[in-house]
């Protein structure tokens, strides 16, 4: 695996904290990445998550399409999103790292933070739009964004479409890989864990497809239920972080410890928070026959290889979370229109063409789908670069491989 790009670590001079921006590769000189916000983010994690991204993008590559995937990125910031000094620290970072979004990283909302914190934020900053280093490739810049502007007023039954696709698009891996296998949609079990953005819209997704929620899992432990939860109602109870309000809760509903979501009884685990939550001690007490990986990272490579021998399937995050970041540079790109059904149209067809590529990959070379969606990455990295060149403009700023970047003064 090559090095990336660029990487580095800033340090706040307010509260010491630390924060990582690692941009793996860039295409026509820009990528994309989401920023997130966690109590013990490190550039390891940032650096895999960023490689991840430019899989994600390749893998979605369409020589028809108007998007032309970019390179990838990510941002990652070591802070509880909760502590009162979050927005700050936020605010100070995107300062320190303006020059990139400026000139080459395009960012958004991830584990932690919300896209109106974001855009808060980044107008405090200074900044016009986290995604404006995208403009000088868009053929009519002010029509492109007035349609993803619009985009993002759009709600759907109470929740933002920005929140959907991403829900929709691991709803549509699941069934995808669930009619494959040739398994009715009724009567499938389905545990969560996570109920934000991702999980919440996931949640939603797979209860109208036909499918039994029997778990979900928060911060503060695991609700289950053995003939199903009702989601719409745990959606509706839920606070900004996801957190459900246990008053909401019905008779039949019970609550269990915060890691109860790994052995309930369920064909269907869909890890949608942390990453890294399914380790070798864990993975032995998964009894499910398929793992959607909502969140970055969430099943170690240990673990994956143990789940494999023994028949459980992990798909994996390059595919199933890369709805979200695809939506934007569609309805940007204008494949798409500011419209909801036209979104879930053009993510579920994606969705499922991709994961049946992947599974078909993977079983034709007798392995597993993460190796055989690299695999198709891989493939595809070569002709985007060979179409588009790798031109690498240099940020205004100074960029340091490994190294720390001070904040300005002030910032």
């Amino acid at each position: 695996m090559t090095a990336p790009f660029l990487s580095l670590t800033w340090t706040d001079h307010v509260t010491g904290r630390q924060g990582h921006l690692v941009v793996d590769a860039l295409v026509r000189g820009v990528c994309s990445g989401g920023l997130r916000m966690r109590a013990g983010c490190t550039l390891e994690e940032v650096t895999g998550l960023a490689r991840g991204m430019s899989l994600k993008e390749a893998l979605h590559y369409d020589p028809e399409a108007r998007y032309v995937p970019l390179g990838g990125a990510k941002g990652g910031i070591d802070c509880d999103p909760r502590d009162p000094e979050a927005y700050g620290l936020l605010v100070r970072y995107l300062r320190a790292v303006r020059p990139y979004v400026e000139s080459c990283w395009t960012t958004g909302e991830d584990l932690g933070l919300s896209q109106d914190l974001v855009d808060r934020a980044a107008a405090e900053a200074g900044l016009v739009s986290t995604v404006q280093a995208v403009y000088p490739l868009l053929e009519d810049e002010p029509a492109a964004r007035a349609r993803l502007a619009a985009a993002f007023t759009i709600e759907v039954d109470g929740i933002g479409l920005d929140e959907l696709v991403g829900g929709c698009g691991v709803a549509e891996s699941v069934l995808a890989a669930l009619d494959r296998a040739g398994v009715p949609h009724a009567g499938t079990r389905v545990a969560v864990q996570g109920f934000g953005t991702m999980g919440g819209a996931t949640a939603r997704f797979l209860t109208r497809a036909g499918l039994t929620v029997v778990a979900v899992a928060d911060v503060k432990g695991t609700i289950a239920c053995p003939s199903g939860l009702d989601v719409e109602a745990l959606l509706a109870a839920r606070d900004a972080h996801g957190t459900v309000d246990r008053a909401a809760l019905r008779p039949g509903d019970v609550e269990l410890p915060g890691d109860a979501w790994l052995s309930v009884a369920a064909e269907v685990l869909v890890p949608a928070a942390v990453s890294y939550a399914i380790g070798v001690e864990e993975q032995a007490r998964i009894g499910a026959r398929w793992i959607a990986e909502a969140a970055n990272m969430p099943v170690l490579p240990e673990a994956e290889e143990l789940l494999h021998a023994r028949g459980v399937t992990v798909l994996p995050d390059v595919v199933v979370n890369s709805g979200t970041n695809a939506w934007w540079w569609w309805t940007l790109f204008g494949d798409i229109g500011a419209d909801a059904q036209e979104a879930f149209t053009h993510t579920r067809r994606s969705m499922r063409a991709l994961v049946e590529l992947v599974l078909a990959r993977a079983q034709a070379d007798g392995t597993t789908p993460r190796t055989a969606a690299h695999a198709v990455a891989a493939a595809r990295l070569p002709v985007i670069a060979q179409r588009f060149g790798r031109h690498r403009p240099a940020p205004r700023g100074t960029a340091v491989r490994e190294g720390a970047v001070e904040a300005e003064p002030g910032s």
